[in-house]
């Protein structure tokens, strides 16, 4: 099998677009900006998708769905929202085709024309407040704890197969609560459950902290944010949770009568993950011989080849080992094709990034062993049949903790704690990566950064202590550090 992947090292854009490709993940579509998700790449956002699903029910929330479809004047009523999402929106303004009297082809019916224009969700925000005014009316109504499973539309111009495109899928919650406290806690909480799914299952080390001012989302008080860093050094936010205030309550007059018999308006967050994910799964793990998935999202965990061929006493053990990992919730494929050669075979499974190869053949058979080849690290060893699922269970776990400490040792490999501006622009010009600086705290400063360097600030982390130091750029007092880097 032809790998024609790009290797990292020579052009590490062009090395993702080939791995999504190659591995079968994606494809751009017939509309500018938009993909089409494969079998493949949709079996692994189905496994996130379920994991992330159980612990949203888990912290007590229930899905719904709302409208595609939000009236144009919904999305004035919130000022800092329109300003973040108005560069972005598709519109509908009307609602029939018909054929050209000139001949030409299908044109818009003028008497088609929409009374009121309608934007194709960017974020459902404001279709949902106009909902909540009709669900809230008590604080027994409280808290309410909604999540949708959904696509939006972004229009954006430079787009990137599941990292950034026009159309993505993604999921939402939506929450309102009788207490600041309670709003800012459940917004907290999102971080901390999104940054358990990206370790514990996408293998993929996170920095929790608060965006800046300026890097927060469109109408939200604090955004929460968990930061990824890619082999090349860029970060990747990964997933938001936004503690909303009153911002959203207000401009939709959504207010609840509290335990005193007094209305109040009520408070609210907002957070969610998308199909950027698997952008970020690819980028975390992969190598120039395909794809590397942690076995907790890998719809295959386990492929077994038989060599050279299959026959009855070979597909006889193979389906007792098939039972036995089944039995322990392992997902295996036993590849009986005889069309394809065992080493055209290593190769694809490899370009899949299934975990755990086993290779068995009639010598293998009378030695009572079998071949074992492990994605991550490409080793190869033998190990004795009987106990073989006991051994891949145990292989499995492995591979999986060893993926994390990779990814980690990566991260710890490229942050650098930086103290003066000529440090910062060199080692983000010669090493990139995170970098850990003293800010003043202006937007003033954060945009020059930018503007001259690229690079953003990421979070201000959570577990940061105070820190008494000078700004990296101005030299003003600070008194925390924060993560700069370049970005996705």
């Amino acid at each position: 099998m032809a790998k024609e992947i790009t290797s990292r090292e020579e052009d590490y854009s062009q090395w993702y677009i080939d791995i999504v490709k190659k591995a079968g993940l994606a494809e751009n579509s017939a509309v500018r900006g938009c993909m089409v998700i494969k079998p493949y790449g949709f079996a692994i956002w189905e496994k996130m998708q379920a994991q992330l699903d159980k612990r949203f029910k888990e912290t007590g929330h229930v899905n719904a769905y709302f409208p595609l479809f939000i009236p144009k004047s919904f999305l004035s009523k919130e000022a800092a929202h329109v300003d973040g999402f108005a560069k972005e929106c598709a519109v509908v303004t009307h609602h029939r085709l018909m054929n050209d009297p000139n001949g030409t082809g299908v044109i818009v019916d003028p008497a088609a024309k929409l009374e009121e224009e309608l934007i194709v969700r960017p974020t459902s925000e404001t279709i949902i407040w106009n909902t909540y005014k009709d669900w809230i009316k008590s604080y027994r109504d409280l808290p309410l704890l909604i999540n949708q499973w959904a696509n939006v539309v972004r229009w954006e111009m430079r787009t990137r197969l599941f990292l950034r495109t026009a159309e993505f899928l993604w999921q939402e919650g939506h929450t309102a609560h009788a207490t600041k406290q309670e709003a800012i806690d459940e917004a907290k909480q999102m971080q901390d459950v999104y940054a358990e799914f990206a370790e514990t299952y996408m293998a993929m080390p996170v920095i929790k902290g608060l965006k800046s001012d300026s890097e927060r989302f469109a109408g939200a008080e604090d955004t929460y944010t968990i930061e990824a860093m890619m082999q090349d050094g860029k970060a990747l936010q990964a997933g938001t949770s936004h503690f909303l205030g009153q911002n959203f309550a207000k401009a939709f007059d959504v207010k609840f009568q509290n335990q005193n018999q007094k209305e109040e308006y009520v408070w609210a967050t907002s957070w969610g993950v998308s199909t950027r994910l698997m952008g970020a799964l690819i980028m975390t793990h992969s190598d120039d011989e395909g794809l590397v998935l942690p076995p907790k999202l890998a719809p295959i965990q386990v492929v077994i080849i038989p060599i050279p061929k299959a026959n009855g006493v070979i597909t006889e053990v193979v389906e007792n080992i098939q039972a036995e990992l089944k039995a322990k919730g392992i997902s295996t494929k036993y590849d009986k094709d005889k069309k394809k050669q065992p080493g055209f075979k290593f190769a694809e499974y490899e370009m899949l990034g299934v975990p755990v190869r086993l290779a068995i053949g009639k010598r293998d058979l009378a030695n009572g062993t079998v071949e074992v080849a492990r994605r991550d690290t490409k080793e190869k060893f033998n190990l004795p049949l009987e106990g073989i699922s006991d051994a891949i269970e145990k292989l499995l776990e492995e591979i999986q903790d060893n993926l994390f400490q990779k990814a980690i040792n990566h991260r710890a490999e490229n942050t650098t704690t930086v103290d003066t501006w000529d440090e910062f622009q060199e080692v983000l010009e010669k090493k990139g990566g995170f970098l850990s600086a003293h800010w003043d705290g202006t937007e003033e400063t954060e945009e020059k950064i930018k503007e001259i360097t690229k690079a953003t600030i990421r979070c201000i982390p959570l577990d940061q202590p105070e820190e008494e130091g000078k700004c990296v750029f101005s030299g003003n007092p600070s008194k925390k550090r924060v993560i700069f880097a370049k970005a996705y």
